[in-house]
C-alpha cells in the first residue's frame, strides 16, 4: 500500500502552472497565424496576460517578427502556452 503512494505523480493545476511561470519567458501560440513569445507579468482566473519585452512571431512565408514593450492578451486568442521556452527552434515555428 506505501509502494502506491510514493509512485502517485503529483498534480499541478493550470492556474498553479501558470503562477509559478509569473516572470518567466513563455511562447504563447495563438489562433491566428501568429506566436508570442514574452515575459509573463500576470494573468487573471480566465488566463488573460499581461506580457513585457514582447516578440510577435507572424507564421507565413517571409515571417515576420515586431517588437512590443508590453501588451494584454486576451484568452480567448490562446491555443497553447510553453513555459520557459524563449523562442522557437529553428528558422520554422511549425
Amino acid at each position: 500500500m506505501a509502494a502506491n503512494a510514493t509512485n502517485k505523480p503529483s498534480q499541478l493545476l493550470p492556474l498553479e502552472l501558470m503562477d509559478k511561470c509569473v516572470g518567466s519567458r513563455i511562447h504563447t501560440v495563438i489562433k491566428s497565424d501568429k506566436e508570442i513569445v514574452g515575459t509573463l507579468l500576470g494573468f487573471d482566473d480566465f488566463v488573460n496576460m499581461v506580457l513585457e519585452d514582447v516578440t510577435e512571431l507572424e507564421i507565413t512565408p517571409g515571417g515576420r517578427f515586431t517588437k512590443l514593450d508590453q501588451i494584454l492578451l486576451n484568452e480567448n486568442n490562446v491555443t497553447m502556452l510553453i513555459p520557459g521556452r524563449e523562442r522557437p527552434e529553428g528558422n520554422v515555428l511549425r
